[in-house]
């Protein structure tokens, strides 16, 4: 009864155990069973494609840009004859350049004196350049304009003869180019109208078949094929005539004179 009793309790002791590692194996699988389900909602939110969201973040109405207007309007008289002494006389003509610019800069209130926002006339710069590089002009008389965005216009309000005529030729020139514009596109308007209306009326008579186009093209293939036999022909004429022709000698023959 002893070694009964002592397999029993074995017996009982071997399944304890099992039961025991079993439980042991549930327990440390079931926490991660559980994160996985929690963090599963996560990995079910799809991502967005991108248009949609581009689509989001840009506004429905188009924002307008800040339309650009005059804030100030001067007219000023510039000294050049100082600032132009101190300088060698091959850099006098880029100093009166500068000397204006900085003027302006500092009369019309521009931000940090920035002089890359100040911008010269044309015929201002041709006014200042106009006797060379070493003798440019002791003062100008300038009209400055600056604009809400911080720029600076500068412009001559008297210049010498040549450069008035100059300008006066100019905007005539840029008128005429502006009428010659307009007029093309009108007469462009016209025949696109013309061709529309031609479209829609004409019946389609015109219209060639398959059957046609391929005739066309034989018959102009086997015109083609004519005119080269003809050519041939016409050049072994020309050989053969040419080689029945006397040579004749390219210098005449030395004859004795007669006594």
């Amino acid at each position: 009864m002893t070694e009964e009793t002592k397999k029993q309790n074995t017996e009982e002791k071997v399944k304890d155990t099992a039961k025991t590692k079993e439980d042991k194996k549930v327990a440390q699988t079931a926490p991660k069973e559980q994160k996985k389900t929690i963090e599963s909602p996560k990995e079910v939110k799809k991502e967005e494609p991108k248009e949609t969201k581009d689509k989001k973040e840009k506004p429905s109405k188009k924002e307008k840009e800040p339309e650009i207007k005059k804030e100030l309007e001067r007219n000023y008289i510039v000294p050049l004859g100082k600032a132009i002494r101190k300088v060698p006389r091959y850099k006098k003509a880029n100093k009166a350049v500068k000397t204006i610019k900085e003027f302006i800069a500092k009369h019309m209130k521009v931000y940090d004196r920035d002089l890359k926002k100040i911008k010269l006339d044309r015929y201002l710069n041709e006014l200042v350049w106009a006797r060379g590089i070493r003798k440019p002009v002791r003062k100008v008389s300038v009209k400055a304009i600056k604009y809400s965005d911080g720029h600076v216009e500068v412009e001559a309000l008297e210049l010498s003869e040549k450069l008035t005529f100059k300008k006066a030729r100019e905007e005539r020139y840029d008128q005429q180019d502006e009428q010659a514009a307009e007029q093309a596109a009108a007469k462009k308007a016209t025949l696109k109208d013309k061709l529309k209306q031609s479209t829609q009326a004409a019946p389609k008579e015109n219209v060639e078949t398959e059957e046609d186009k391929k005739e066309t093209e034989e018959k102009e293939a086997s015109g083609a094929e004519q005119s080269k036999q003809l050519e041939k022909a016409q050049a072994k004429q020309q050989k053969h005539t040419a080689s029945a022709k006397s040579k004749e000698p390219k210098h005449q023959k030395r004859v004795a004179l007669q006594k």
